[in-house]
């Protein structure tokens, strides 16, 4: 029995332990979660997308990138983004931010 039940642990999903932190940066798109990815939450907040999924981020804010409201701030266009941190419980704590364009 003890066997079974190792064998089946080791195939979880990593995502229901948390994940490993990503030590190499990843490029991802960035943007307003509400205004650019249509993510549920009130005001703007900074939100990446991901392998087709959106995630908020903690760690950094949507106003230390710039004028969120200006023609090319995070409300108005979605920017591409280097990225390290974590996936912790359907949210992105990062580490690292730095826009590429």
């Amino acid at each position: 029995m003890y066997k079974y039940l190792a064998i089946f642990l080791l195939f979880l999903p990593t995502q229901f332990f948390g994940q490993k932190p990503i030590t190499k940066a990843i490029i991802v798109e960035a943007s307003c979660g509400q205004c650019q990815f249509k993510m549920k939450g009130s005001g703007c907040d900074l939100a990446i997308r991901y392998e087709g999924k959106t995630y908020f981020v903690d760690g950094t804010n949507i106003d230390n990138h710039g004028d969120a409201h200006a023609d090319d701030g995070f409300c108005n266009k979605i920017r591409h983004a280097k990225v390290k941190g974590k996936f912790v419980k359907n949210r992105f704590s990062a580490s690292y931010f730095k826009l590429m364009d």
